[in-house]
């Protein structure tokens, strides 16, 4: 059964209770606080499992990975007719007033649990639960490390949202400070990843035990770094108009291009990660066990795919996944708390009042903009291994019945699709019987884990940042298509978006390239429930591809926080 390491912790959530000095002056030997805790790895472990669980968000529009497939030129807002929300967020109109309200709340939390775990373990000792003094450093640096990392995660999550945010670095900090510009926050957000590369051991992937898969390391922040320095150049060239190549720091100085390529080019040579033989193999839909009388999709068996999975480089599946470097880890649902750790992306994105073996059905957002599939070779097999063609026998959509929802093209995406089986228990989720689920709910059969960082990005973002060929046509490689053997910003774009399609990235590229307002210059022959209707949606270039900041934080605030302009 897949483990999910992302818990709350009993001890974050125990009540802080003190007495005054001139009452019993007795220690408490059984509730935990900020004095006695933090001094036991248990105790890290714990708090950080507090930390990574941020990652997880209650409103599905919080949910980045979804808000940002919905906000790109790949995706329709799709659904029913009572699903106005994401209607409304595909087409850039004012959404409801906390739409994004948990991206905001949840990831302060998360960012306030690592500036405890920051601050406590400046004077931390653990020699005395290790061997050596060295692995008690170890332990130390890598949980310091993660907690850097982690912070500058939030809050770069915040920054591609909303652009600069109040930056609260210390536990006892004022919580009604104003937002920062974007550039107090990404130079905050760059020292924090450069405090986690210098800190964390160097140790390869590889050498990891599977057990930590899921929590960050160098490689990753390294990683990070590459995203950060582009995302940030780019926006503040091509959404403010002050032309920069430099990434700032908030202890002073800057880094260069050269010196974040530099971090890449370490993960490239010495984090053991790297790509699967078959960019297909990435996705569950290349599972063809087909034991127990478990139903696989054909075209998966025909090209001989064989998924790596998601548990790092466990060999459970062949030979294990080298590719894929940070993660959301989602386990199957349980109504008791709800789908909080259930990956509800495949839910909302898969097919509407269909359930066909294996795809099984969703909410029918997110339909696929028919240009996508029209303008991309089919001589690149990252097509059909993207884009879920209905009524296709060779994609076992031959019995798909249209007409359910709306904005409906034919077309869903693949990678992040409810899967099904037909086994003992009848037809049920793929999960379900890979991980012995005991609750047959299909909203709550999706533990896909949702993927924030693979190696072919770290080889793309090096090609973009040094403007040479060799990462991106390494990718292009893998893929079964010819290197190009020179590098243009034109060919760098088309591989991110055939590469990373339905993955979160491509709207934060069209926003940092400045590509927003000819992205969606299209009307489409769509159906909606049933009847012919077009398509449209209008960019708004005064919103500078931000959303707004949530309602009940502006008001809380007292006039502290200014809205985003366009909203």
């Amino acid at each position: 059964m897949k483990k999910i390491i992302y818990i709350i912790s009993a001890a974050l959530l125990v009540l802080i209770t003190s007495c005054g000095e001139d009452y019993l002056d007795t220690r408490n030997l059984y509730e935990k606080s900020l004095e006695n805790y933090y001094s036991s790895p248990t105790d890290i472990n714990e708090a950080m499992a507090g930390v990574y669980h941020a990652l997880y968000t209650p409103g599905v529009h919080s949910m980045e990975h979804l808000a940002a497939n919905l906000l790109s030129d790949m995706m329709l807002g799709g659904g029913g007719p009572d699903d106005k929300s994401a209607k409304r967020v595909d087409a850039f109109e004012d959404p409801e007033e906390d739409t994004y309200h948990d991206l905001w709340k949840v990831s302060y939390n998360g960012i306030y649990r690592a500036n405890v775990i920051i601050e406590k373990m400046q004077e931390a000792d653990f020699s005395d639960y290790f061997y050596t003094q060295e692995e008690a450093t170890e332990f130390r640096d890598q949980a310091l490390g993660e907690a850097y990392f982690m912070r500058a995660f939030f809050y770069f999550r915040m920054a591609k949202f909303f652009g600069g945010v109040p930056l609260i670095l210390s536990v006892d900090a004022a919580r009604d400070v104003p937002r920062s510009t974007i550039t107090e926050t990404y130079a905050q957000i760059a020292s924090d990843l450069k405090m986690a590369i210098e800190t964390m051991p160097d140790i390869p992937f590889p050498s990891i035990p599977t057990s930590r898969y899921g929590h960050a390391n160098k490689w990753v922040a390294q990683a990070y770094m590459g995203r950060a320095f582009l995302y940030y150049t780019g926006y503040m060239t091509n959404q403010e108009g002050q032309a920069t190549n430099e990434l700032p720091l908030a202890e002073g100085g800057s880094l260069s291009a050269s010196q974040v390529a530099a971090y890449l080019e370490d993960c490239i040579n010495n984090s053991g990660h790297d790509l699967a033989s078959d960019f297909r193999n990435l996705w569950p839909y290349s599972y063809v066990n087909t034991s127990a009388g478990e139903v696989v999709l054909p075209w998966a068996e025909n090209e001989g795919l064989a998924w790596v999975g998601q548990d790092g480089h466990s060999p459970t599946f062949g030979t294990g996944n080298y590719e894929t470097m940070f993660a959301i880890r989602y386990a199957f649902g349980n109504w008791s708390w709800g789908q909080y750790y259930n990956n509800r992306v495949p839910l909302f994105f898969g097919l509407r009042d269909n359930s066909l073996v294996p795809f099984g059905q969703g909410w029918g957002w997110g339909p696929v903009n028919p240009n996508l599939w029209n303008n991309w070779d089919n001589d690149d097999p990252r097509k059909q291994g993207s884009i879920l063609e209905l009524g296709s026998a060779e994609m076992g959509t031959q019995d798909y019945v249209g007409d359910k929802g709306d904005h409906e093209t034919g077309f869903f995406n693949k990678k992040y699709t409810t899967l099904q089986h037909n086994g003992d228990d009848g037809v049920a989720g793929m999960f379900y019987y890979m991980y012995g689920q005991t609750n047959n709910d299909m909203q709550l059969w999706a533990a896909q884990d949702f993927i924030l960082m693979r190696f072919a990005d770290v080889l793309l973002m090096h090609s973009e940042i040094t403007q040479t060929p060799d990462g991106m046509d390494e990718v292009r490689q893998r893929a079964g298509l010819l290197p190009l053997g020179t590098y243009t910003l034109e060919t760098l774009k088309q591989e991110r978006l055939y590469e990373f399609a339905f993955e979160g990235l491509r709207w934060f590229d069209l926003v940092r390239w400045g590509d927003c307002e000819t992205a969606f210059n299209y009307t489409l022959d769509v159906r909606n429930s049933g009847s012919d209707a077009t398509y449209s949606v209008t960019y708004r270039p005064e919103t500078k591809g931000l959303v707004p900041i949530p309602e009940t934080e502006v008001r809380l605030s007292n006039g502290v926080y200014q809205q985003n302009p366009g909203w």
